[in-house]
């Protein structure tokens, strides 16, 4: 039987309704959750990734093109974990700009105070056309609103041939693998934060960042969406079975093919 092609998509996954209603909803909750939480973000963080995440960002970044001198564009950076890789690499923070719709989140960040922090979103960016020559985004793909409006943001802003690595966590293929990665993630961590937060919601937001994972839609109709907007060589590196990094170019008119 032929296998069907995957077609592009628009929402990540379905409204949670253990958090919110409604699609219109979904933006102020995760502002709010976000901001509330952002002081206890990095140090949960670590310990989800066993004080690895540093070292994994970076070798993603390289992986997906981003050489020293290059113009970054971070979105949904957060307290910077990812743009901080990009700070290292790139070689000059000031050719790094991030943007957020969570102001507590950017606040709670200990960047560079030459990079470039600010207020966006991935559906609508504050940048000319074709202004960065990579583009990064680090597991807030699931909190966007609209991927094939996002999507056709990011090559709207990206110079030809400048290059994209969106980077998330994906479900693991066998029963064993999604069991244990939702018990640690769902189970463990939001028990563990109870000792070591100090804001009441961060329990909630890990609890939530596990149930939006589980909902994601799969990661070939991702690259059909990055394909769908205008992307090429669209291709995914998978980590451990869970870490996907999805990879794309833009069409540069010049390049010979």
């Amino acid at each position: 039987m032929k296998t069907p092609t995957p077609t592009p998509v628009h929402a990540p996954h379905i409204p949670l309704t253990d958090y919110y209603q409604t699609e219109q909803d979904r933006q102020a909750y995760l502002r709010q959750i976000f901001d509330n939480t952002a002081p206890d973000y990095d140090c949960i963080e670590t310990m989800l990734a066993w004080g690895s995440g540093s070292r994994y960002r970076r070798q993603a970044l390289i992986r997906g093109g981003l050489k020293p001198g290059m113009r970054v564009l971070d979105v949904g950076v957060g307290t910077g974990l990812v743009a901080a890789q990009a700070c290292i690499l790139t070689g000059d923070p000031a050719l790094v700009t991030g943007v957020d719709p969570s102001p507590g989140m950017m606040a709670a960040s200990k960047l560079p105070r030459t990079m470039v922090l600010m207020e966006g979103r991935a559906e609508s960016l504050p940048f000319p056309d074709n202004h960065f020559d990579f583009l990064s985004m680090g597991y807030a793909l699931r909190h966007i609103s609209d991927l094939g409006v996002a999507f056709t943001e990011f090559e709207r802003v990206l110079k030809p041939g400048g290059r994209l690595c969106l980077l998330e966590i994906t479900q693991a293929q066998s029963r064993v693998g999604q069991w244990l990665l939702k018990t640690y993630m769902r189970g463990v961590i939001p028990l563990l934060t109870r000792f070591i937060s100090r804001q009441k919601d961060t329990a909630t937001i890990w609890r939530y960042y596990w149930d939006s994972i589980e909902a994601c839609v799969p990661p070939e109709q991702v690259m059909a969406t990055l394909s769908a907007a205008g992307l090429t060589q669209v291709k995914r590196h998978l980590e451990v079975g869970i870490f996907s990094e999805y990879q794309a170019i833009k069409i540069n008119p010049g390049q010979p093919g």
